[in-house]
């Protein structure tokens, strides 16, 4: 289904991916962990093709992206949707609108100018807006609405493109316990529930282990693990983020207890 091979992105004497090497067969969660600078986000950027691999393959379906320029790269990059920590909304504009925004590359130059959108996307749009449990937020402007509730907003407009994968870039950085839950439950729903590959890059090892079928570790642009969120043991999370590092179990236990709060269960029925 998707097999990226030997992947490289290059800038200047830095390799900020080296040679990644990734088989996936089947539509599947996958959480990508790793320190910042580890490669994470840049390989995301390589599979959508908003930057260009300095050497290696990407295929989907027996196509290789790779080699995809003009308007075959951007159909390409509708069917695979990006999702980014600072969401990337219009502010000033209204909810709907953002979510239609999904749509940019099916449509005419002359219908993106004049904001010119069919009945039948409209009634899509608040359909997923309802099925994120913020359909009542359609009117509003984006700028309005809270981190968590922007964050869906970007995840309808991803939507909208009716992609195969969706890429989370640090989906839930930004946001707070509470929040993030909400969202990780929504990718998690879209990808039982829609049979759709979804591959976020995670800060925290319990996030991955929580939402994820399958865990990617990076390490100074290597994948240095790929494997099952059982196998993520404390030892391989030190070879990820390095034997020095402060990822204390007390830490991660904190977090499992927070996303256990009642009001963050209550959250859970958003979604």
């Amino acid at each position: 289904m998707l097999t990226i091979k030997a992947l490289t992105k290059r800038f200047g004497d830095n390799t900020a991916v080296d040679a990644a090497t990734i088989a996936v067969d089947k539509p599947t969660m996958i959480g990508v962990i790793g320190c910042s600078g580890a490669g994470k986000s840049t390989l995301l950027r390589m599979i959508n093709r908003l930057s260009d691999a300095s050497d290696g393959t990407i295929t989907f379906e027996d196509e290789e992206i790779t080699a995809l320029k003009g308007a075959a790269k951007r159909h390409w990059q509708s069917r695979c949707a990006m999702i980014f920590q600072q969401f990337n909304l219009v502010p000033r504009m209204d909810v709907v609108s953002n979510v239609l925004h999904g749509t940019l590359n099916k449509r005419s130059t002359l219908a993106t100018m004049f904001n010119l959108y069919p009945q039948s996307d409209i009634y899509q749009a608040i359909e997923i807006l309802d099925r994120l449990g913020i359909a009542e937020q359609a009117s509003k402007r984006a700028e309005a609405l809270s981190g968590g509730q922007q964050q869906r907003v970007a995840i309808a407009r991803a939507l909208m493109q009716d992609p195969k994968i969706i890429l989370a870039d640090e989906p839930i950085a930004s946001l707070d316990p509470m929040n993030a839950q909400v969202v990780m439950q929504s990718l998690r729903a879209i990808h039982e529930e829609d049979g759709r590959m979804v591959i976020a890059n995670l800060h925290t090892l319990d996030t991955a282990r929580r939402y994820c079928d399958r865990v990617i570790g990076m390490r100074d642009g290597r994948i240095v693990f790929d494997g099952t969120p059982a196998q993520l043991t404390t030892g391989v999370a030190r070879d990820i983020y390095g034997a020095g590092s402060d990822f204390s179990e007390a830490a991660t236990s904190t977090e499992i207890e927070t996303l256990d709060r009642p009001e963050v269960r209550e959250a859970e029925a958003y979604v």
